[in-house]
């Protein structure tokens, strides 16, 4: 593939992501940017292959239905980052389905690398914060 199908490719990469990451929670994403054997990985998940990927969206899906009455994810920004890297920043927001409402609420940005095809084939979320602290976020406190 030569350089400029390459920079076709990861500029159309960044425009599904665009299109795609704001409503993760609502709907399905495009498969079609990312490698078969594409590696996820945040702080409580690890694994390989499409298959599962997939599986990691229907379940944020799933549960942000069942426990949350609002869950969004706010896209600041996506650019590449390098030659074979995309970076998107976000924050994460929602109300817990509980009586006292508990908010949740947390920055992070996923690492995007590219193939030589300019397909993603890793997927790498860092959050700005550890998993326990943003749990105890649901946890009501007393006044």
């Amino acid at each position: 593939m030569d350089q400029s199908e390459y920079a076709t490719r990861v500029v159309a990469a960044i425009a599904a992501l665009k299109q795609d990451l704001p409503t993760l929670f609502e709907r399905d994403i495009s498969y079609d940017i990312y490698a078969r054997e594409i590696f996820f990985q945040d702080p409580v998940n690890r694994f390989k292959g499409k298959f599962n990927y997939r599986i990691i969206f229907w379940t944020l899906r799933f549960h942000g239905r069942l426990f949350f009455t609002q869950l969004f994810f706010d896209l600041h920004d996506v650019r590449q980052a390098s030659l074979d890297t995309i970076r998107a920043d976000w924050t994460v927001r929602g109300t817990l389905r509980v009586p006292w409402k508990a908010k949740i609420f947390f920055n992070g940005y996923s690492t995007y690398r590219l193939n030589a095809e300019a397909q993603i084939y890793e997927h790498l979320d860092t959050w700005d914060r550890p998993p326990g602290e943003i749990l105890r976020q649901f946890v009501q406190t007393s006044s």
